[in-house]
């Protein structure tokens, strides 16, 4: 598997890693949200969200874009907000719930995807309109915006659209054994922060579950 990235996306302030961890046993018991619920909750009891330098990052790349504030919110600032009005964020599955954790403390907008329902190579650029994209919880087809850009198979299938919604095509499950991340910052977050937070995510995952992981070099096209 390979990973392209689009200039033309990266001129928009974006700035993308990708992992990849092979051999995760998803169906293992990790206790690592619940063990660091507390310490995010107490983390963002005062945060002022609409004035967070690295959330109001992601909002700038798509005001570059022309693209619309109130429909697309970033998912790490998402999963920020669901903390603060819940206090809790929702249970999923062992490996997402990880991530989710990981996400919520760095800010950055993390997706994961299961490897053996992709096809092909992945390819993140903005739209030509005959996409074909199903988001995560709605099996219905939708159109998509050509402003926009999105994480793309060799299917023609989005896979992650912005860094807002992921689909139901390549959702991780319990059975989920071979995964590729998305790790995404902006202008406001250095390299070496998302290298950190790369290692981080291996580190942290292969503790919990097992497998083996490495950064995937990115081209760019």
């Amino acid at each position: 598997m390979e990973f392209f990235v689009e200039k033309r996306v990266l001129d928009l302030g974006l700035k993308i890693k990708f992992v990849i961890i092979n051999g995760v046993d998803n169906s293992k018991k990790s206790n690592y949200l619940s063990n660091n619920l507390s310490t995010l909750i107490n983390k963002y009891k005062d945060l002022d969200v609409e004035n967070d330098s690295i959330l109001a990052g992601f909002h700038k790349i798509h005001e570059k874009g022309n693209i619309s504030k109130r429909k697309n919110i970033p998912a790490s600032e998402n999963l920020i907000r669901l903390l603060k009005e819940n206090n809790d964020i929702y249970n999923i599955n062992s490996l997402v719930d990880i991530y989710n954790t990981i996400s919520i403390d760095t800010k950055l907008c993390l997706g994961a995807h299961d490897i053996d329902k992709t096809d092909g190579n992945v390819t993140l650029r903005f739209h030509t309109g005959n996409e074909n994209y199903n988001p995560l919880g709605d099996n219905i087809s939708h159109k998509v915006k050509l402003n926009e850009y999105s994480y793309i198979d060799d299917n023609n299938d989005i896979l992650c659209r912005l860094e807002v919604r992921q689909v139901e095509k390549t959702k991780v499950t319990e059975e989920s054994k071979n995964i590729f991340y998305i790790v995404e910052g902006n202008e406001e977050t250095s390299d070496d922060y998302i290298l950190d937070v790369c290692n981080k995510i291996i580190e942290i995952t292969t503790n919990e579950l097992g497998g083996k992981g490495y950064i995937k070099e990115v081209n760019i096209i």
